[in-house]
């Protein structure tokens, strides 16, 4: 059996109400939760004081909060990690610039993980602000991205969670860019 078939059947036990298949899970799906918080973290100055581990804990107590759901496969659990990370991401940058309001935001380039540090705390949040306004726009751009960006899901996983050709998540995700750059730029 193929390590995503046993993810697919770890996450449908889990959502049918079996406590063990999260614990069963988790080496399943650790090293790729690191990697995405590690993403996220990489180009970060030293200093910043959220370290991979503790955005992957972080994740992992979000996601035990999801026990009603009904997963579908790898993908759907990836873009629900996804999501999370962004909340995750997001809550933290506004802790982190509560007390630095009135500053100008910086210009973000959405290749770049710009995330976490007290300094760049204002680009999490424009990107944020930003993709809630792409939403009201285009749910779908601003889906791929999330998918993309917060969840590091391939063009072939973000095609398979939206049910759309790999073409149309390539074309959405060049144009979300241009968008979102232009947006939070001002």
């Amino acid at each position: 059996m193929s390590t995503t078939e046993t993810v697919t059947q770890l996450l449908l036990a889990w959502g049918d109400g079996d406590a063990t298949a999260l614990d069963r899970l988790l080496p399943y799906v650790e090293t790729e939760l690191r990697r995405l918080a590690h993403y996220h973290m990489k180009r970060e100055s030293a200093g910043h004081t959220l370290q991979t581990t503790a955005l992957v804990n972080e994740l992992y107590l979000k996601l035990v909060d999801q026990r009603q759901a009904k997963w579908q496969n790898r993908a759907h659990f990836f873009a629900v990690a996804a999501q999370l990370m962004r909340r995750i991401l997001v809550d933290y940058a506004r802790r982190q610039s509560r007390g630095k309001r009135g500053g100008g935001a910086a210009n973000l380039a959405l290749d770049e993980a710009v995330i976490m540090s007290p300094e760049k705390s204002g680009d999490i949040l424009s990107l944020n602000e930003a993709l809630d306004r792409l939403t009201k726009i285009d749910p779908l751009k601003a889906r791929i991205v999330e998918l993309r960006h917060f969840g590091g899901l391939s063009v072939e996983e973000t095609a398979e969670v939206l049910k759309i050709s790999e073409v149309t998540v390539m074309r959405h995700w060049s144009l979300a860019k241009s968008w979102l750059r232009r947006e939070v730029r001002g």
